[in-house]
């Protein structure tokens, strides 16, 4: 599905994708487990090319993408650096791609700007010096991710996702988690709807902490919750005001055509235009910015995973159909400015 881009004028950073190669794990997911993966992922192989094919930042005729964020997500891991250290591998591709498109080869915008990594907060105090060598890893490093995503049915994420449940609430977890604020960095948060109150919990125990929600909360419409989104609406509207009660919490809107949240159902890539997306995604949206404002508010791509309901370009072209009745600095901080101070990018918008 192509679209005329809607306002090709607005700055956009988006503020959370991803780069990585599933290849090598096709032999240690037998099926049906991989095609679970790919369907989800809607590509195997992501790097700089396709992210160059989907935003084409800085050319003609698409959005005009200033910069971009990297989402950690498991990828180019270096053995050689030892099991707890091992994430830093991937910080430092993502730097590597960065430098590339520095180049101004590829056109005049910023790609992995901002790189969110991973480390295990499970090692405690063992974090830190994880933490220690991302930040040496890459000026460009700023925070970290670590996912609490669990349901009960086994079904809802698969065999690749999951953590044991209430992460979130593990002390041994935050005693990993009070390193992460202590090094001046942020924290993302994947977590699923019925989860949240555990977010909460570590929002309120952490004050201070900047932390952002990724993808609306992810309400759920798969396996045993499939069908279920307007009789879960309430509770997950609760969750997302209760949040944003704790000013050091934002969220980015996003997400929504992700597999696990099924607006739309039919994926991967079915065509859908943002008019269509759009009216999926309002009472998601709309009740995430009325909550959080603007300024703690940010337009994502979720890209490559988002691919399975949109398109890059319709994608965005939907975000702009929801920000539509928002005043100019309104969309200003949707599109760009909310993920520029969030993560310490500010130079992407002087």
């Amino acid at each position: 599905m192509t679209e005329a881009i809607l306002e090709p004028d607005l700055p956009i950073i988006d503020p959370h994708h991803h780069l990585w190669d599933l290849r090598p794990m096709v032999p240690a997911f037998p099926e049906p487990q991989h095609d679970f993966i790919a369907a989800i992922a809607g590509a195997a192989y992501y790097t700089f090319d396709e992210l160059q094919e989907d935003t084409r930042g800085g050319l003609a005729g698409g959005h005009n993408i200033v910069g971009t964020c990297f989402m950690e997500c498991g990828a180019f891991y270096n053995a050689a650096y030892g099991d707890a250290k091992k994430v830093v591998g991937e910080v430092e591709f993502v730097n590597g791609v960065a430098a590339q498109a520095a180049s101004g080869l590829y056109g005049n915008y910023s790609p992995c700007h901002a790189i969110i990594g991973h480390a295990d907060l499970m090692l405690g105090d063992g974090a830190r010096p994880v933490l220690e060598a991302l930040l040496a890893a890459s000026p460009r490093f700023k925070g970290i991710r670590h996912a609490a995503a669990w349901d009960a049915d086994p079904e809802v994420l698969g065999p690749p996702f999951g953590s044991p449940e209430g992460r979130y609430l593990d002390p041994v977890f935050r005693e990993g988690f009070r390193h992460v604020g202590e090094l001046g960095l942020t924290f993302d948060a994947w977590l699923l709807e019925p989860q949240l109150g555990d977010l909460l919990d570590l929002a309120k125990a952490f004050p201070d902490q900047p932390i952002v929600l990724d993808h609306c909360g992810t309400p759920l419409n798969i396996a045993s919750y499939r069908g279920k989104l307007h009789e879960n609406f309430d509770r997950w509207r609760h969750s997302i005001h209760a949040l944003a009660e704790c000013e050091n919490v934002s969220v980015k809107l996003g997400g929504l055509a992700m597999a696990f949240c099924g607006m739309p159902e039919d994926g991967p890539a079915k065509g859908h235009n943002s008019e269509d997306l759009a009216a999926l995604w309002r009472p998601y949206i709309e009740t995430c910015i009325e909550a959080f404002g603007p300024d703690r508010a940010m337009f994502e791509s979720n890209y490559p995973v988002d691919r399975w309901g949109a398109s890059y370009d319709v994608l965005w072209n939907a975000f702009k159909r929801l920000a539509h009745g928002h005043s100019q600095d309104e969309k200003h901080a949707l599109f760009a400015g909310t993920a520029a101070r969030i993560y310490g990018i500010e130079d992407l918008l002087s």
